[in-house]
């Protein structure tokens, strides 16, 4: 067999909010593919925020190690010695493409005040389709007419596209004429029960909605051509909710994303649950497409996970948080059982971003969150699957506190974790002066929001 198409298909925000993960939202076309896929039930990213998570997944390494700590258009880039996953499918001989919204860029961080999202070439993409807004239907059209073009050619080159969607990011309001009436959504057992936040998720799910319609129609597309015979079709996201207590936090919720991987060499019609993290993306599809694997990396493929060959990859992953608009630093490991964190500076005991403080779920738990938080966490992810029980200093799990903290602390010391030298400076949003001034915000040390030398 030649070697596969890759159609690379990455939301923002949706965390595993998916039907086909047993919530309650309408997304069939994305079921389906699951359906007839694998799902992979224990994927998770390494950093809950946009730009560092798209960064590990494009270079196989953790934010720290590839230098994408932060947002790309706030003054943080992928090193430019980096290897990234497009340049590495053209050396295998891929034409690669990019449609719609990226948030990484590499190299020479651009000045701040020209708030560049994506270095689209420079990551090693052939092509670069813009679509305005980067909204799913415009996306999806833009995908189909390059699935038209590529059924046309004779040539056998394969291709590597990557497909970026603005849903299910804030803001909501665009999608109401989608929305499901707020007695008949399914709320968050990490957040209360009211009727502001049954109003924002009903509006999560218009969005939702109009993300899998938009994947619907490039899957049926694709089905109808002779490329389908050929092409492996990933969906992903990068993070969790955009909701309080999810994006933004260490938590299982801000840290759990969506896989689901259909096409050929793909042993489907399965569910995995083997612990993953999108590290291990880049080597994955680097392997299916028959490509070196770069040396050095911090994930591990899983194509053998893939086609059926193995059912064990890792037993742990880190996990990390140093800027999003605000300062605040974590780092942390997870691991089947449990996870430990610690915390580098005085912050809240939640971190919101800036869209989640101030929706109208982050209006309703502001007081309850924006409280101090505390030097390390630790919790039984069995017992307590919502990290409401900090067992840190109970004695009886002093032992697997100490192996944590001292696994954490050796990978901060063998990857030179620039946190170890004390702040890390940057550039925080400009919409937190005033929250702050008002006492709607955890004050925090912002001295460290300057720009970066």
């Amino acid at each position: 067999m030649s070697k596969p198409n890759i159609v690379f298909m990455i939301s923002h925000d949706t965390g595993r909010y998916l039907g086909c993960y047993g919530h309650k939202v309408e997304t069939p076309n994305i079921d389906q593919l699951a359906e007839k896929g694998i799902r992979f039930d224990n994927y998770y990213c390494p950093a809950p925020q946009c730009s560092p998570s798209r960064g590990s997944i494009l270079t196989g390494l953790y934010p720290h190690n590839n230098g994408l700590i932060g947002l790309a258009h706030l003054g943080f880039s992928i090193n430019g010695d980096v290897a990234t996953l497009p340049q590495e499918m053209q050396k295998a001989g891929y034409e690669t493409t990019l449609i719609g919204l990226s948030h990484e860029t590499i190299g020479t961080p651009p000045p701040i005040e020209n708030r560049v999202f994506s270095s689209t070439y420079k990551l090693g993409y052939d092509r670069f389709e813009e679509v305005e807004g980067d909204r799913g239907p415009l996306v999806a059209d833009k995908v189909i007419s390059f699935l038209q073009e590529k059924s046309a050619q004779s040539s056998n080159q394969p291709f590597y596209l990557n497909v970026g969607f603005f849903e299910t990011h804030r803001d909501f309001d665009e999608y109401e004429p989608y929305a499901d009436h707020i007695n008949n959504v399914e709320t968050f057992p990490y957040l209360p029960d009211t009727p502001n936040v049954r109003k924002d998720i009903s509006l999560l799910n218009g969005s939702a909605k109009v993300l899998d319609t938009a994947i619907g129609r490039i899957i049926d597309y694709l089905n109808k051509t002779e490329l389908a015979k050929n092409t492996i079709v990933i969906f992903t996201t990068d993070h969790g909710l955009a909701f309080p207590r999810a994006k933004g936090t260490l938590k299982d919720a801000g840290l759990e994303t969506a896989l689901i991987i259909n096409g050929p060499q793909i042993n489907g019609s399965q569910v995995n649950n083997c612990l993953l993290c999108n590290i291990d993306m880049m080597p994955t599809l680097l392997e299916l497409a028959g490509a070196p694997i770069p040396e050095g990396l911090d994930g591990k493929s899983f194509a053998s996970l893939i086609k059926g060959e193995e059912s064990y990859i890792r037993e742990e992953f880190f996990c990390e948080l140093t800027w999003h608009d605000r300062y605040h630093p974590m780092r942390g490991v997870r691991t089947d059982h449990y996870k430990y964190v610690k915390n580098f500076e005085d912050g809240p005991a939640i971190y919101m971003p800036f869209d989640a403080h101030n929706s109208l779920s982050g209006k309703e738990v502001r007081k309850q969150y924006y409280v101090p938080n505390v030097p390390e966490e630790l919790y039984d992810l069995e017992k307590d699957p919502l990290e409401e029980n900090n067992v840190i200093n109970e004695a009886s799990y002093a032992w697997i506190a100490n192996e944590l903290r001292i696994k954490v602390e050796n990978w901060m010391l063998q990857t030179n974790d620039p946190l170890l030298q004390g702040p890390i400076a940057g550039v925080g949003s400009k919409r937190w002066e005033e929250e702050i001034r008002s006492n709607n915000a955890y004050p925090g040390k912002e001295h460290f929001q300057k720009k970066r030398d």
